[in-house]
């Protein structure tokens, strides 16, 4: 997954409550193991409605997500996530997200900020005009307007989003001790080395 340091430009001002997965991403779509291409799908109800975010030529390719709390919430499916990367967010800003979502969003290289709702209501006010930056290193997300507001994250999330790391990243960064640990298995218990014919 590609690493995650700053992210800046337009946010989508959603700010709705309650948006659960099937609104991310209707079950219809559900029927694919692939990534590419959920983007098309994604907040498909709402992309009905005229005068809807997602179709304002004003935020096309927004890497941010403005949200209202509970965000994310429904089941389990990770096309979710899926569908928010191919769309192009990075990041998604909301007072509460599912505990499932936030994890989905973190496996899959996407930040989750939860600030609270007098920030959120803030950044979509600066969102219907001016772009936002976050900063993950320093744990901040600003505005042209001087707004700073400081959030926090697991230090273990920090460090594989700073990274790039997902769970296949973080166990080749540790092939060295991998290996070192297979040999000395073999060494130290070599009947348990197939022998083949």
């Amino acid at each position: 997954m590609e690493p995650i340091n700053t992210v800046e430009g337009r946010a989508y001002p959603l700010g709705v409550k309650n948006v659960d997965t099937d609104m991310i991403i209707a079950a219809k779509w559900l029927k694919t193991i692939s990534r590419a291409g959920l983007g098309k799908g994604a907040f498909e109800a709402m992309r009905q409605q005229p005068g809807n975010v997602f179709d304002d030529p004003e935020y096309a390719g927004s890497p941010i997500l403005i949200a209202g709390d509970n965000f994310g919430c429904g089941s389990s499916r990770e096309h979710a996530a899926w569908a928010l990367m191919d769309m192009g967010v990075k990041v998604v800003i909301a007072p509460s997200f599912s505990d499932i979502f936030s994890g989905n969003a973190f496996k899959n290289g996407i930040l989750t900020v939860v600030l609270p709702q007098e920030m959120i209501d803030r950044l979509m006010e600066v969102a219907k005009t001016d772009p936002i930056h976050i900063d993950l290193e320093a744990q901040t997300v600003t505005t042209p307007f001087q707004d700073r507001f400081r959030f926090e994250i697991d230090p273990f999330r920090k460090s594989c989003l700073l990274g790039g790391l997902d769970e296949i990243g973080l166990t080749l960064a540790n092939t060295a001790g991998i290996d070192r640990y297979e040999q000395r298995r073999v060494a130290d218990q070599p009947w348990l080395v197939p022998v083949l014919a």
